[in-house]
């Protein structure tokens, strides 16, 4: 912006991301380890109501979006370890009760546990939504996730700046997860050890959520579903399910897909209560017991991911299978009629590691 000559006017402030120092970018770190976590109960409430028969591609797609938002929890783990930082997740405060916020986002990006419908597509439309041209980067109550992604990347560059590399990527290589420790995805899973690493990553976050180039509709990988096939963004998968069609080599976010149909059966989907809590029925009756054998499972799961990511990356295959049981469990609760022509669903209500029983699932 021009000014007329002899006005005197105070440079205009950098927009703060909040990350002014390395434990500033360690704890916005663990914040997208939270957030990436915070996707996974939703999703899988979403995926485990579908009738994969009757509703094979919604299925593809929620499946699909699950799996790579793994991905982005174990790339953002690898950031957070890369700067010598410790991932935590097995924490109460990671499974507060539902619905409720994004952690740091801005107050209205909430999530619900929901079945597959029309309310939890508009959710899931929400949470991927891509940053609009020019949004500013926000490391607090971000309005987009890239906007969030975009607060870690500068903080990112300005730490490398001023204290150089080796002062920022201080962590032990050791604990980065490899693409062999993690398969099953058309993402890129990035050991992270430098700047270039560290961007790649983040990069795969964003592409993956909101599309190549900000802008496109595609990720820039093939389809983990029909590999001779583009994949688009989690954010366009969804407005696919919504619209009822695919995008094709062409479309645009304004265009909106024009594709082929894309069929959804809305009726074959299991009518899971909205937001369920362990509180809504009695000690010892089967729904509750049900419940809280879930939840003892899914805190296992956390226990497993957070070891993994702290040196002994082995205890993601025990995880994999953690999470063939999880679905079991939660396939079973959403087939028991709660009243009202709904089924009972999991909780995600956070059990301590004292009352778990076994050994929390810590070898083979």
């Amino acid at each position: 912006m021009n000014h007329p000559a002899g006005r005197q006017h105070a440079p205009v402030p950098v927009p703060s991301t909040g990350i002014a120092t390395l434990d500033d970018l360690r704890e916005h770190l663990q914040w997208a380890i939270e957030l990436e976590h915070a996707t996974l109960p939703p999703y899988l409430c979403a995926l485990y109501s579908i009738d994969p028969e009757r509703n094979p591609e919604a299925a593809d797609a929620v499946a699909g979006v699950f799996i790579e938002e793994m991905l982005h929890l174990v790339l953002a783990a690898n950031l957070l370890n890369a700067v010598g930082g410790s991932p935590r997740l097995d924490a109460p405060e990671l499974l507060p009760p539902h619905p409720r916020r994004l952690p740091h986002g801005d107050p209205a990006l909430e999530l619900s546990l929901l079945p597959f419908g029309g309310a939890a597509l508009e959710m899931f439309l929400r949470l991927e939504e891509p940053a609009p041209p020019g949004a500013p980067a926000e490391g607090d109550r971000y309005e987009t996730i890239g906007q969030f992604y975009d607060a870690i990347e500068t903080g990112l560059r300005g730490l490398c700046d001023r204290l150089g590399e080796a002062e920022v990527f201080s962590g032990d290589p050791s604990r980065q997860i490899h693409a062999g420790n993690f398969q099953h995805t058309a993402g890129r899973m990035i050991a992270v050890t430098d700047p270039a690493s560290a961007l790649a990553a983040l990069e795969e976050i964003v592409e993956e959520g909101e599309g190549t180039s900000r802008g496109a509709v595609w990720d820039g990988d093939p389809d983990v579903h029909h590999p001779d096939r583009d994949e688009v963004a989690h954010y366009y998968r969804f407005q696919e399910l919504k619209a009822g069609r695919r995008y094709r080599r062409g479309d645009t976010p304004r265009s909106g897909p024009t594709g082929e149909p894309v069929g959804v059966d809305f009726t074959g989907i299991l009518p899971m209560r909205p937001n369920p809590k362990i509180a809504d029925h009695a000690p010892g009756s089967a729904i509750r017991a049900a419940q809280e054998e879930f939840n003892r499972t899914y805190c296992t799961l956390l226990h497993l991911l957070e070891r993994a990511f702290n040196g002994s990356p082995r205890l993601l295959g025990v995880a994999v299978t953690t999470m063939y049981k999880l679905k079991a469990q939660a396939r079973a609760l959403m087939r028991t009629p709660d009243g009202d022509g709904t089924t009972a669903g999991p909780t995600f209500e956070y059990v301590s590691p004292d009352e778990r029983g076994g050994t929390a699932g810590d070898e083979p």
